[in-house]
């Protein structure tokens, strides 16, 4: 049984094997984990997406689709070899399989049985990449693409101390599905085998600085003036987290209230902030409106880790 590596062991064994990696967003927080355990891990899982154009297929994979939220992998591998990570921890990718196929990767069984019955929880147990491709059988798989797969699973495998059998297509362990498809799986692990027997990967490349967020402006200030007339406590804009997180930090809004909606708790810790920055009512004796300012917004978002558009 292996606990998952941490989010940052990830980017440096992907880094490590020589991959190209792009860390999308908010990655290493982007997860189903409200949903069900992360972990024990067995393995790693690799997709086709069924999309075209590699922006597309990256916004797709973070974000879901009707029905099926994201994150949809943790890695996107994209068709000039780039990995684009979008989420870690449990992800919707590998979904109900085989416990038969399971007890077989565990043991990193030469063969896998036939995958015929659906009643293990996937997403909790295998690290997944989807692979932008339309899954036609004709669509091709660049060299890149296909070294970078070979490179990803035989980092995630060489952390573990895992072997190939440790890698899987998700045809292999859902009844139904076909990916990826226009390459076989066994071919792919006769590669990630060679991989892992020359021993030693590439020496690692120093870790990126992680991207700063960015909250536009224009945006929070429209949550500030229609966020406390609506019903409930709907999220109008995302940034708005960002914010009331800084002002949680700060010790003006309670922790209860970081909710992304920017109702009236959050108008009046924007208001007191405002008033540390030294600004006040349009009359005397008038507290600060509560309606984010650029002035104020930058100081909050230099203090606090994140910049400000607008």
């Amino acid at each position: 049984m292996a606990p998952p590596m941490s989010a940052n062991s990830f980017l440096t064994e992907l880094l490590r094997e020589g991959l190209d990696v792009v860390q999308v967003g908010d990655w290493r927080d982007h997860n189903r984990n409200a949903k069900g355990p992360w972990g024990p891990v067995h393995g790693v899982q690799f997709h086709h997406t069924v999309t075209k154009g590699s922006a597309r297929t990256v916004d797709i994979c973070r974000k879901g689709y009707a029905g099926l939220p994201g994150p949809l992998c943790h890695g996107v591998i994209t068709k000039d070899g780039r990995v684009h990570l979008v989420g870690y921890g449990r992800a919707n990718h590998a979904g109900l399989g085989d416990p038969d196929v399971l007890r077989a990767v565990i043991a990193e069984k030469r063969t896998f049985p036939a995958d015929n019955e659906a009643t293990v929880d996937g997403n909790r147990h295998f690290y997944g990449f989807e692979c932008e491709n339309l899954g036609d059988g004709e669509d091709p798989w660049p060299a890149a693409q296909l070294e970078a797969i070979e490179r990803a699973g035989a980092a995630v495998c060489r952390y573990h101390g895992w072997n190939e059998q440790s890698v899987l297509g998700h045809l292999e362990w859902q009844p139904g599905k076909v990916d990826p498809r226009g390459f076989t799986m066994a071919s792919m692990r006769a590669r990630i085998a060679g991989r892992l027997d020359t021993g030693t990967p590439e020496k690692p490349r120093p870790l990126p600085p992680p991207k700063r967020p960015v909250i536009d402006l224009s945006q929070l200030r429209q949550a500030a003036r229609t966020n406390p007339g609506m019903k409930g406590t709907p999220v109008t804009y995302s940034g708005v987290r960002i914010w009331e997180a800084a002002l949680v930090d700060e010790g003006l809004l309670a922790k209860r209230r970081l909710d992304g909606h920017f109702g009236s708790d959050t108008v009046d810790a924007t208001s007191e902030w405002q008033e540390r920055c030294g600004y006040r009512g349009r009359k005397p004796g008038q507290p600060a409106d509560g309606i984010p300012g650029l002035d104020s917004a930058k100081r909050l978002g230099k203090k606090h880790g994140f910049d400000v558009k607008g």
